[in-house]
Order: C-alpha cells, then structure tokens, then sequence
C-alpha cells in the first residue's frame, strides 16, 4: 500500500511538476517572458482546443449545407430537385439531338441529296433520320431475341419501369452481399452481411406496416412506400420503429443483431416487392 502511494504521489508530482519557459533578450541578457508550465496545463490546453475544433466542425455541418453530403441526411426538398435536374438535363438532351438532325436535313436539302418537292415537311425528315440512326444491327437483334426468350417466363420482374420514375432507392446496409436474389429456392432478397449494431436504413419514405418479433426471422419490419413498393427487413437484432410511423428514405429502422455462432455473420435479408411480386433488389439499389 504504502508503495502504491508512493507511486501516486510521484505520478502526479511529475505531472503537476512546473517548468519556466524563459525568453531572453539575446543583447542585454534580460528576460523577456517567462512561464511556468506544467505537464497538466499542457494536456489542458491540448483537450480545450481539441474541444473547440470540434464543436465548430459540428457547428458547420450541423447549420450548412453540408450535411446533405453525409449518409441518412439528404432532405426530400435536394433529393426532389435531384430528380427534376436530371429529368431536365434529360430532355434538353433530346431537343439537342433533334434540332441536331433537323439542321442536318436542310444540309441535305442545300446539297440537293434530297430533292425539295419530296419534301412534306421537316418534322418528318427529322422523324426518318432519327429511325435510320435508331436501326438494330445484327448482333442486338441477336441479344434481343436472347433476353426476351430468358424474361418470357420472368414473372418477378416489374411490368412497367415506369412505376419507379422518379424514385431514389437508398441501400438499406453498408455491408457485403452474400446470398443474391434466388426466386426458383425461394429466396426472395439478398443477404448482406456487416458488423454487430450496424444501422438499417429505410430504401425509401413510406409507412411502416409491421413492426414485431417472428419465430423464423426474427425481428422483421415491412414499409409501405409510394407507387406499390413495399420493403422488408429480416433478421434484425433490434427495431427502432413502430407500426404506423412515418419514415424517410435514408432514415436509420432497425440495428443488426448479434452473431449467434461463429461460423454464423451477422446479416441482413433484404426483399423489395412491387404489386404483390417479389423484384430483384439490384435492379434499383446500388450496393
């Protein structure tokens, strides 16, 4: 005992120990400052600044719009105008390529390629050279025909793509894929696997339908969102949201559990479903 307070005594006498930092006037050998610190003053001021950078880090990302940058955080009003930009950019880039086509016919017009009393109307040039630059040669005729014959039995698949213009899927997990989307063994999602009390994210806004404890997959919790989608998440370790709340696309649901064996990773199964059919996830989710 006696040993051990002795210890203390010289632990704390080392860092409470003060040194003078002196200053001195290189000419007249007078001292200019002098200071005495301390091994705990310098730990101090060390803490204090690490505290203040800190805070006004939070600060800017808490009151800027930087924090649309970090994962979970994005509002709907930037994701909304996302979405228009791109719708937009999309359109302008049709009405380039038409106008390109256009002035690409009165060129042929001009070098007499084509005779003018042929000509009904411009518009409808446009529309031939378009469907000219659009012909499918061999080797997509021969691609097509391999998809449609592969998909003819697909009945999984969404009819209309349509139904998902305009939605932006988040990824429900930060994690690694380890089983795919199976519908002839049943397996109706993907598998992700990640660390303990990993977050599960909402892929989109909805509604949650259900939120409870089965004996087969343990904790799961099912969202209804807007055009006929519904999400589901199995084998969650705990659920932060009940039946009947409001949830945003990127908002953290549930928590992944814990392994029960070693050989057994902690995972999560993931299903997306559109009009009462089960869809392959990949398809709008990038993982």
């Amino acid at each position: 005992m006696r040993k051990t307070r002795k210890g203390r005594k010289a632990f704390w006498h080392n860092i409470k120990f003060k040194y003078k930092l002196t200053i001195i006037n290189e000419n007249t050998l007078e001292e200019v400052v002098g200071i005495h610190v301390s091994k705990l003053n310098g730990l101090s001021v060390l803490l204090s600044v690490c505290t203040v950078i800190f805070l006004i880090a939070a600060a800017i990302i808490a009151f800027t719009p930087l924090r649309n940058y970090l994962p979970g955080y994005m509002n709907s009003e930037v994701r909304s105008q996302i979405v228009a930009n791109v719708l937009r950019a999309d359109s302008l880039q049709a009405a380039l390529e038409r106008q390109s086509r256009y002035v690409m016919n009165i060129q042929d017009i001009l070098s007499g390629q084509v005779k003018a009393d042929t000509v009904q109307s411009i518009d409808s040039l446009t529309d031939l050279r378009a469907e000219k630059l659009m012909e499918r040669s061999k080797e997509e005729e021969e691609f097509r025909k391999q998809y449609e014959e592969k998909e003819r039995y697909n009945l999984t698949a969404v009819t209309d793509v349509r139904d998902a213009a305009g939605l932006i899927f988040y990824r429900p997990l930060r994690g690694v894929m380890s089983a795919g989307f199976s519908p002839e063994k049943r397996h109706f999602g993907i598998d992700l696997t990640a660390s303990p009390n990993e977050s599960i994210l909402a892929t989109l806004d909805g509604t949650v339908i259900m939120s409870a404890y089965t004996a087969e997959w343990g904790y799961v919790i099912q969202i209804q969102h807007p055009q006929n989608f519904i999400s589901v998440y199995k084998h969650c370790g705990s659920l932060m949201k009940h039946e009947g709340e409001k949830v945003k696309g990127g908002e953290v649901i549930a928590l992944i559990g814990q392994s029960e064996t070693e050989d057994n990773q902690p995972h999560l199964h993931f299903e997306l479903w559109h009009k009462g059919n089960p869809i392959n996830p990949e398809k709008y989710v990038v993982f």
